[in-house]
């Protein structure tokens, strides 16, 4: 096998490049252009509708784009080889509701060629052990969030990216889960966390703040902080808003 050379070590989980997608007819991402750096946590915030999950289906490759690149662990979005790398976690739960929890997990371990002992660690990841018997349709909203996560879990993913992972859960779980992505990315997993709730942003490493298919900035929480000289990261959220439409602040 070939050792990687310090440049690849050092290269980008993801690079998008000049991202243009139209959907419905209506261009819903503009141009964007952005680097997720290996072992980081990148948060996607901005509100419902202004192309978070769009574009978090362009990173894993099931997205028709207009123009641009989106690279993914050097490879093209999408790529066959990367089947086993990235894990997905969509904000509808993409499980059998006539399956357990623990055969849900057994089966999509099986797809990704995940060991069988996975099941047991990723439910002990997400908190789910105690509901392992129960069919995904009797679980509550929060539970089929927390297997959809244990899903996008199993085997050794590269690169996570959630989309809004932490919906519907209470803030006890919420906390565990953060600490969770954090454990993970010390230990080299590059993951990216699409949320709308600005008290989670804090928790990133590097932020990409959008609004209607843009990217208002890009920075670390402390940073669009400073830059913008908010309190906290919702002030600087608005800041920007206004800054972009050329307004007082």
């Amino acid at each position: 096998m070939m050792s990687s050379s310090p440049a690849q070590a050092s290269e980008a989980a993801v690079r998008v490049r000049d991202l243009r997608v139209v959907r419905g007819g209506q261009e819903v991402l503009h141009d964007l252009a952005f680097d997720v750096p290996r072992g980081s946590i990148v948060g996607l915030l901005g509100p419902s509708g202004c192309g978070k999950t769009t574009l978090m289906r362009a990173l894993v490759g099931v997205q028709i784009v207009l123009s641009g690149t989106v690279t993914v662990l050097g490879e093209p979005a999408g790529s066959p080889g990367l089947r086993r790398r990235v894990g997905y976690a969509t904000q509808t739960p993409a499980v059998y509701a006539d399956l357990t929890v623990t055969e849900n997990l057994r089966y999509f371990a099986s797809v990704l060629g995940a060991p069988r002992s996975d099941v047991v660690r990723v439910l002990d990841e997400v908190g789910l052990g105690r509901n392992r018997h129960q069919t995904a349709a009797t679980l509550s909203g929060g539970e089929l969030s927390r297997l959809n996560l244990a899903v996008a879990l199993l085997g050794v993913p590269e690169l996570l990216v959630l989309d809004e992972p932490t919906v519907g859960l209470d803030p006890v779980l919420r906390q565990e889960l953060w600490e969770l992505f954090r454990e993970l990315a010390d230990r080299g997993t590059t993951l990216v966390v699409s949320s709308h709730v600005m008290d989670e942003a804090g928790r990133t490493d590097r932020l990409l703040l959008m609004r209607e298919g843009e990217i208002l900035a890009d920075g670390t929480p402390d940073g669009l902080r400073s830059r913008t000289g908010a309190a906290d990261l919702e002030e600087a959220f608005l800041h920007l808003i206004h800054e972009k439409a050329g307004s007082p602040t």
